[in-house]
C-alpha cells in the first residue's frame, strides 16, 4: 500500500491533495513552515503525514510524540476529535504490509482537565493537542495548573523527542514568538539531545517574517525557500474559483451603541442569500464578545415578528464545553450547513476564524486585520459555490479598535478597497502582486511585532524551579500572551446546603473539564472582588493544595489557569448567552451543573494528601534494595529504548538502585506503623508501605523522639548527602570531591576538610562511586536528588524548617533543617543492590549540609550549585530534564508493582 491509497484508507477521501502528498514524501523530518488555504485539509494532512512516518513506515527518526498547539480551547476540542478519528482508522487499516499499527493515545492539554500519567510512557507515541498557555508553558518548565514537582518531567518530555505542529500562529501573538525562539534553543542543544525535537508552523496566512529573531536568523531563509504551499499548477479545481462578491458599509460604533444596524444588516444579508439548493447559514463574525452578545440580543428581536424566524445561535470562547460539545452535532458541521431545511443565523466570534468546519451563504464581518479576515473569507463557500460577503466598518479609533489597532484596520480597509472578490484564487492573485511589486505594503498587512521574546539566558533560568526567597516564581506570562486575554477557569456546581451562602465545599468535589467555562482575569475580578475582598453574597472557592481543601477565594486567587468553583446559585452563566458574570433574576432558568463536577470516592484530606504527595504509599511493604533494583532495572530499560548508550543507561540504573536510601533516615522511617493488613517488618530499611501504615499527614516525619519535628522532610536530599559521605569515607580526594582543589587547601587559601565523622568501611557501592569520573558522579547525585522534583538546582529551607526548635538539644543534628534534614543526622547500615545483582552493605553515614553553601567545601570541594551549573553546560537544560524524566518515569512505574519482596518473606506484615 502507497501513502496516497494508505490516506484514502484511513480519511474516507479519494486521495491525498497534492501538498499533502508532497508533504508525506518527505523522509527527512525537520522544521517547516507550512502555508495552506483554509479548507485544503491542513489538519489531516499533517496528522496523517507523522502518523504515516512514524507509526506505519516506523522510522525511529522521526519524533515519537506529536504536540499539537493552538490558540482556543473550541479548537482543542474540534482538534482531539479528527486526531481520534483519524488514529482510529490508522489502527484499524494497519501497517503498510497489513501488521497492526501501535495504539496511540490522543491526550488534550487544557486549563482545568485533569492531566492524565502520559509523563510515565516516554518510550510510546502519542499525540498532545493543547492551547498555548498550557503547552507553551509546560515546555518553559512552568506548566500552568501543574503542580511545581510535575514541572521538570514536562518541560523535559515536550522538549524532546516531539514535532511540535502551531497551528493558527496568526491568532497567537507573543506565543509564535516563544515557540521560535524555543526551537533555536533546541537547535543549539542538538549535539547534546537525546532525543530530536522539531516544530512545524502552520496557518493561511503565514509569513516567514513572522519567524524573524537574532537565533532564528541563521536557519528561517532556509525554510523560507523550503516552504510547503499550493504551487501555482495546483491552484485549480472547484474549490480553488469559488466567487466571493465583496462589499464594504460604513457603521460607525459611536451611532449604534446597541448594534441594532449592525443586527439589521446581518439580517437583511441572511434574507437576501440563497442556499443553491443547500441550507442558508448566515455567518456574523465580530471583534469582541461584548458586540457579539449585543448583536444576538438584536437579532433576536428582529426575529421575533417574522413568520417564520430562523435559528438563532451564539459562538463565543465562554462558553463551557458541556454547551460547546453540542454546537459540532447542531449547527457547527458540514452537515448541518449542507442540510436543505437550514435556515440560520450564526453569531460569533474570532473563535470560528480557525478549525470549525462550518460554511456561510453569506458573511457579515466587522473589519478585522488583515490575516483574521482572510480567515473569515474562508467560511463562506467553503464548500463550493458562491456567498456574498459585506465587510462592516464601524470606524473604531483608540480602546473601540480593541482587541486590534486603528493602523492593522486602515491596513486592511485600503486593501478591501482595491477588491470586488475574496475568494481563493482572487486573493492570491492580490497577495502575489504585492509580494512582487509592493512587498512594503505585504508587511503592511502581516505585521508581527511581539512586545517580548524569550531570550536564552531567561530560558535558561526557567531550568530552576524553586521559588525566590519571596515564594514568587518568575512570571512567563508575558511570554505566553500578552493583553487582558488571559482566562480563569469558573466551573458552577451544587454541593449540600449549597446556596448564596454555601458552606464550604467537599474536597471530594473535583470539576470536570466540561464544566470549566474560561472568563478573562479581569472580568472575573470584576465579578466576583470588590476592595480586594469577595463580594457579599457570593460563594467562590479555590483547591488550597497545601490544606488540601477548598478556601474561599482571595484577592491574590485570579491569576491565569486558576480554576474557581462558585455555587451555581449565585448566577453568572447563562447556557444560551455564555459567561455573564450577572446576579440572576427570578425569572432567569438556574444553571445545569450535571456533568460540570464530580464526587471523587476519596474524602478525607490525609488520603489525597498521601496519595499525591508520595509513592511511598502501596499496597505492598518493599525495602529500600528490592525497589531500587526495581527501579534500576526499568530506568535501564527505559533508557535503552529510547537510544541512550550502554553508559548513561548504567548510570541510570545505578541512579535507581540507590535512589531511596535516604529513606533509611529516623525521620522517614518513624512515620511508619502497623497497617491493617498486618504488622510491620521490624526494620529501618522501608521504602514502601501500605496507606494505612502512614502517620497521619500532620504528624508525617514528626514520630522520632531524637530527630523531632522534620515536616518538609526529602528523602531524596538525604540520598544524594549519602553519596558524597560514602565517596569521602573511601576517596576524599577523589576527583569529584576535594581532588581538583588539593593545592588551595594545601596553601590555606580554604580552610582544611574536618576530620572524617566515619571510619572507612569496605563496601562495593563505594567501588562503584569511585570508578566514576567527576561528571558521572555528579550527574548520578543530581538524578538522585531529582527524583521526585522538589529538590534540584537551589536547595532552600521551608517554612518547616524555619519553625524547626532549633535551640532544643534533645534533637540530633545541628543548626537549622534545609528540607527536613539537619547537619550530622545519621543514616544506619543498610544493604543496597550492587552492580552484579547482588546485595551490598552500607555503612552508617553521617550528612553534611555543606554543598548548599556557597564556594568550596572543606569536605566535599564544589558547591551543590557549581555542580548543577557544570550538568547543565555539558548537558543542556533539555538534555539533562529529560535523563530526569526517565528515572522519575521509572521510579513511579517500579512503584506500581506489586510484587513480593523477597527480602521480606516470613517477615511481619509481608508474610
Amino acid at each position: 500500500m502507497d501513502y496516497a491509497q494508505w490516506f484514502a484508507t484511513v480519511t474516507g477521501y479519494d486521495g491525498p491533495h497534492d501538498w499533502q502528498r508532497r508533504l508525506a514524501a518527505e523522509s527527512e523530518c525537520e522544521d517547516r513552515l507550512l502555508r495552506i488555504p483554509t479548507g485544503m485539509g491542513k489538519t489531516e494532512g499533517v496528522l496523517a503525514a507523522w502518523a504515516w512516518h512514524r507509526l506505519v513506515r516506523q522510522d525511529p527518526a522521526w519524533p515519537r510524540r506529536l504536540v499539537w498547539c493552538l490558540p482556543m480551547r473550541v479548537l482543542v476540542e474540534q482538534t482531539v476529535d479528527v486526531a481520534r478519528r483519524l488514529l482510529d482508522a490508522i489502527s484499524a487499516a494497519g501497517g503498510v504490509t497489513g501488521e497492526a499499527a501501535p495504539v496511540v493515545r490522543v491526550h488534550a492539554l487544557m486549563g482545568g482537565l485533569e492531566a492524565e500519567p502520559w509523563h510515565l510512557e516516554p518510550e510510546r507515541p502519542a499525540v498532545f493537542v493543547g492551547t498555548q498557555d498550557m503547552l507553551l508553558s509546560r515546555a518553559l518548565n512552568r506548566g500552568y495548573a501543574a503542580g511545581r514537582a510535575r514541572w521538570p518531567i514536562e518541560y523535559a518530555l515536550l522538549n524532546h523527542d516531539c514535532l511540535w505542529v502551531m497551528d493558527e500562529v496568526q491568532l497567537m501573538d507573543v506565543g509564535l514568538a516563544t515557540s521560535v525562539q524555543l526551537q533555536a534553543f533546541r537547535r543549539e542543544d542538538a549535539r547534546a539531545a537525546i532525543r530530536p525535537c522539531h516544530t512545524w508552523w502552520m496557518s493561511a496566512t503565514l509569513q516567514a517574517d513572522w519567524l524573524h529573531t537574532v537565533d532564528s536568523a541563521a536557519w528561517l531563509p532556509t525554510l523560507r525557500d523550503r516552504a510547503v504551499r499550493i504551487r501555482p499548477e495546483e491552484q485549480t479545481g472547484a474549490l480553488w474559483n469559488v466567487e466571493k462578491p465583496v462589499v464594504t458599509v460604513r457603521i460607525p460604533a459611536t451611532e449604534d451603541k446597541d448594534c441594532a444596524r449592525l443586527a439589521r444588516a446581518a439580517w437583511d444579508a441572511h434574507l437576501r442569500s440563497s442556499g443553491d439548493g443547500q441550507g442558508r447559514v448566515t455567518l456574523v463574525i465580530v471583534n469582541r464578545v461584548e458586540t457579539a452578545i449585543a448583536v444576538h440580543d438584536a437579532l433576536d428581536r428582529l426575529r421575533t415578528g417574522a413568520a417564520e424566524p430562523p435559528d438563532l445561535r451564539l459562538v463565543h470562547g465562554r462558553f463551557r464545553p458541556l454547551e460547546r460539545r453540542t454546537w459540532s452535532r447542531e449547527f457547527l458541521s458540514r452537515a448541518a450547513c449542507e442540510d436543505p431545511r437550514t435556515d440560520r443565523i450564526i453569531v460569533a466570534t474570532q473563535v470560528v476564524e480557525a478549525g470549525v468546519d462550518v460554511s456561510g451563504t453569506a458573511l457579515v464581518t466587522e473589519l478585522a486585520p488583515w490575516p483574521s479576515l482572510v480567515q473569515r473569507f474562508g467560511r463562506a463557500a467553503r464548500y463550493g459555490g458562491t456567498a456574498a460577503i459585506t465587510v462592516v466598518d464601524r470606524d473604531a479609533r483608540g480602546k473601540h479598535a480593541l482587541p486590534y489597532s486603528e493602523v492593522e484596520l486602515s491596513a486592511a480597509a485600503r486593501a478591501l478597497s482595491e477588491l470586488a472578490d475574496v475568494g481563493p484564487a482572487a486573493l492570491e492573485r492580490f497577495e502575489a502582486s504585492l509580494e512582487r511589486n509592493d512587498r512594503a505594503r505585504l508587511e503592511e498587512l502581516y505585521p508581527y511585532e511581539p512586545l517580548h521574546v524569550l531570550t536564552r539566558r531567561e530560558s535558561d533560568e526557567l531550568f530552576d524551579t524553586s521559588p525566590d526567597l519571596a515564594g514568587a516564581d518568575l512570571d512567563i506570562s508575558r511570554f505566553i500572551r500578552t493583553g487582558e486575554e488571559r482566562d480563569v477557569l469558573v466551573c458552577w456546581a451544587q454541593w449540600d446546603g449549597g446556596d448564596g451562602a454555601a458552606p464550604t465545599p467537599p474536597a471530594r468535589l473535583e470539576p470536570t473539564g466540561d464544566g470549566l467555562c474560561p472568563v478573562p482575569v479581569h472580568l472575573a475580578r470584576q465579578w466576583l472582588l470588590a476592595d480586594g475582598r469577595l463580594k457579599s453574597g457570593l460563594s467562590a472557592w479555590v483547591w488550597d493544595y497545601t490544606g488540601d481543601s477548598w478556601r474561599r477565594l482571595g484577592a491574590d486567587d485570579c491569576y491565569p489557569g486558576q480554576v474557581i468553583l462558585v455555587d451555581a446559585a449565585c448566577g453568572g452563566y447563562d447556557v444560551r448567552r455564555g459567561f455573564t458574570g450577572a446576579r440572576p433574576r427570578r425569572i432567569d432558568p438556574a444553571i445545569p451543573v450535571a456533568g460540570a463536577f464530580s464526587l471523587a470516592a476519596t474524602d478525607t484530606a490525609a488520603d489525597r494528601a498521601q496519595s499525591r504527595e508520595d509513592l511511598s504509599a502501596r499496597d505492598q511493604w518493599k525495602t529500600i534494595a528490592t525497589h531500587g533494583r526495581e527501579v534500576g532495572a526499568e530506568a535501564r530499560r527505559l533508557a535503552l529504548e529510547l537510544g541512550l548508550d550502554d553508559e548513561s543507561a548504567a548510570l541510570l540504573e545505578l541512579a535507581g538502585r540507590v535512589h531511596d536510601w535516604g529513606k533509611a533516615h529516623p525521620a522517614f522511617n518513624s512515620s511508619i506503623g502497623d497497617a491493617p493488613s498486618g504488622r510491620r517488618p521490624q526494620r529501618p530499611d522501608l521504602a514502601k508501605a501500605p496507606p494505612g501504615a502512614w502517620a497521619p499527614p500532620d504528624r508525617l516525619y514528626c514520630g522520632d523522639p531524637s530527630s523531632g519535628p522534620r515536616r518538609g522532610f526529602r528523602h531524596e536530599l538525604a540520598s544524594a548527602l549519602a553519596l558524597f559521605g560514602l565517596l569521602r569515607q573511601v576517596d576524599p580526594d577523589h576527583e569529584a570531591l576535594l581532588g581538583p582543589h588539593r593545592a588551595l587547601i594545601d596553601a590555606g587559601v580554604v580552610e582544611a576538610d574536618p576530620v572524617a565523622d566515619d571510619a572507612p568501611v569496605a563496601s562495593r557501592l563505594a567501588d562503584e562511586l569511585r570508578a566514576l569520573s567527576a561528571h558521572r558522579f555528579n550527574l548520578l547525585a543530581y538524578l538522585v536528588c531529582s527524583h521526585h522534583g522538589k529538590a534540584r538546582g537551589n536547595w532552600h529551607a521551608t517554612e518547616h524548617d524555619q519553625a524547626f526548635p532549633v535551640h532544643d538539644g534533645r534533637f540530633t543534628g545541628s543548626g537549622q533543617p534545609l528540607l527536613g534534614l539537619r547537619d550530622g543526622d545519621t543514616l544506619p547500615p543498610i544493604s543496597l543492590v550492587a552492580g552484579d545483582g547482588t546485595l551490598a552493605d552500607v555503612p552508617a553515614l553521617t550528612l553534611h549540609l555543606d554543598l548548599a553553601a556557597i564556594g568550596l567545601s572543606a569536605r566535599f570541594g564544589a558547591s551543590w550549585s557549581e555542580r548543577v551549573h557544570s550538568l547543565l553546560e555539558a548537558h543542556g537544560p533539555f538534555a539533562l530534564a529529560f535523563l530526569e524524566a526517565l528515572l522519575r518515569a521509572a521510579d513511579v512505574r517500579a512503584s506500581r508493582l506489586e510484587t513480593p519482596d523477597p527480602l521480606l518473606l516470613g517477615e511481619g506484615g509481608a508474610a
